[in-house]
């Protein structure tokens, strides 16, 4: 007498509807987390960033510039594209190679569907040797919008002593608030 080892066409068929039906309950969960684990990447990235500006700053008693350059390595007001963190030793806001300046660290841009904002026209962070942020008015919130999932933003606030801090999850709410209290909204 042989024996057969394997499935019959039913059991393949009744474990394959099983699985579709999961896949189908489970896609929309899938999509919300993988943009919830995008802005919370683009969040952590751009914190440590941030921290890595102002602890080189400080350490290496230095102006330290934090801003998206364009192709003349001018600062602009274009936050979703690469974002570089360098040594600014005239505090221009430009990055100068002829001058000693050098490259600290790059980000690479967000998804361009996307929105990252800093202040209303503001193109640039510059720490100063203390730490603190030496452009007046300087201090604003990074707001990090996902397309269509407006709920999901997230925020980092950066004050002027050059310290930062993430935004929290406000359960009233159902969103990402400041310390004040304000839901983070992209313009």
């Amino acid at each position: 007498m042989s024996k057969y080892l394997g499935f019959t066409i039913i059991e393949v068929l009744v474990s394959l509807a099983i699985l579709l039906s999961l896949i189908t309950i489970g896609i929309p969960s899938l999509d919300n987390f993988i943009i919830h684990m995008r802005v919370d990447n683009e969040i952590s990235a751009m914190h440590r960033m941030l921290l890595l500006a102002r602890n080189s700053a400080i350490n290496n008693e230095l102006y330290v510039t934090f801003c998206p350059l364009d192709n003349d390595n001018k600062c602009t007001t274009d936050w979703g594209k690469k974002l570089t963190v360098f040594k600014d030793i005239n505090k221009n806001r430009r990055y100068e190679i002829n001058i000693g300046e050098s490259i600290i660290k790059i980000k690479s841009a967000i998804n361009p569907n996307d929105k990252l904002q800093y202040g209303k026209g503001r193109n640039a962070l510059v720490y100063g040797p203390t730490g603190h942020l030496v452009i007046w008015g300087g201090n604003a919130t990074f707001k990090y919008c996902p397309k269509s999932h407006e709920n999901k933003s997230r925020g980092l606030v950066i004050s002027t002593s050059g310290r930062v801090y993430e935004t929290a999850y406000n359960a009233k709410r159902a969103q990402d608030t400041n310390r004040s209290g304000k839901i983070i909204v992209c313009h």
